[in-house]
């Protein structure tokens, strides 16, 4: 099959490595560039910086990647579909559930390929991980755990950390639990003055009865991208930001000081740390769009994923309004 016709649409922090990507993915070639705002990366080259989406769309394209500002993925993304054209969305999937809506019926209608851009299933220690769960390594999952945090970075203006981060972990609670969520308890803090949260922490529980926390936030001086699986042989530790894996193994010889027997919960085994092949995850995202717009979907996140992640990251901004457990 001849490369795909590719435009981006958004050419700030994310839009950018998406240009890159698509010039360096085999199978995309990348034919014209869209941002109201300009080129302010100077990653264009010598294409011309297109307007909005409808110059994008006259441009002859076969697929779009949608980096523009969330408020802004509904409309974009409606036209491209009607258009005849398939895409990959920047997460979050949209502002508002409704807005979501909008989209994966905009899309299913048409008969399109509409990937969400969660790359972080695309990070060498969270795929492998998953690998090895659905394997059958760690047997039953009891609960997944999640630390997502750092500095405030000043380029995120229309949405706070539930909607920027935290949906990050909604969505690989369930690619790895197997399930969706059930119920969340959430709660928020604003502590710099802008309109949206600086602060969450979640807890919940998937419909399989699978155990799920998140702390994510803006305010800490480290950054963290961790996420703990725990199981009934042990318990997968996913660091994201270093792309490392590592399994604590349950083991079976018996701890003979009391002192630390009573303590530990399990005894002892072993710990393994796994050697990756580490890769860009954006470019294993473009390679999988390229793969699903040759007809093998298996590996993209559709944008149904993104909705009901979506659906749980309102629920839990809901949560933190009320003060109540919100059932989904």
């Amino acid at each position: 099959m001849a490369d795909l016709r590719v435009g981006v649409i958004g050419l700030g922090s994310m839009g950018r490595h998406h240009v890159r990507n698509v010039r360096e993915t085999p199978g995309e070639t990348l034919v014209a560039v869209a941002d109201a705002d300009g080129d302010r990366y100077a990653v264009a080259g010598d294409l011309p910086i297109l307007p909005d989406v409808d110059a994008l769309i006259d441009a002859g394209i076969d697929a779009a990647i949608i980096a523009v500002p969330t408020a802004l993925h509904a409309d974009t993304g409606v036209k491209l579909a009607h258009a005849g054209v398939h895409v990959m969305i920047e997460k979050p999937l949209a502002s508002e559930v409704s807005e979501g809506e909008a989209l994966v019926h905009a899309f299913d209608e048409a008969g399109l390929i509409a990937a969400a851009g969660y790359v972080e299933r695309c990070n060498p220690a969270m795929r492998e991980m998953h690998k090895r769960i659905a394997a059958g390594e760690l047997g039953a999952i009891f609960q997944i755990s999640s630390r997502r945090q750092g500095p405030f970075p000043a380029r995120i203006t229309d949405v706070g950390v539930v909607k920027d981060l935290a949906t990050h972990d909604v969505d690989v609670a369930q690619w790895i639990g197997g399930a969706r969520y059930s119920s969340v308890a959430a709660q928020t803090a604003r502590t710099s003055g802008r309109q949206h949260e600086d602060f969450l922490i979640s807890t919940g529980q998937l419909e399989n009865g699978v155990l799920v926390n998140h702390i994510v936030n803006w305010f800490s001086p480290f950054k963290e991208r961790v996420t703990v699986v725990s199981g009934e042989k042990g318990t997968f530790v996913a660091d994201t930001m270093n792309s490392t894996l590592t399994f604590f193994e349950n083991g079976t010889k018996e701890v003979e000081w009391d002192q630390v027997a009573n303590v530990r919960g399990v005894s002892v085994g072993e710990v393994k740390q796994y050697a990756l092949e580490v890769r860009e995850p954006l470019r294993v995202e473009h390679e999988h769009f390229v793969k699903a717009l040759n007809g093998d979907t298996s590996d993209i996140v559709p944008i149904a994923d993104a909705l009901q992640t979506l659906r749980v990251v309102d629920a839990m901004l809901q949560s933190a309004d009320t003060n109540t457990t919100v059932s989904l």
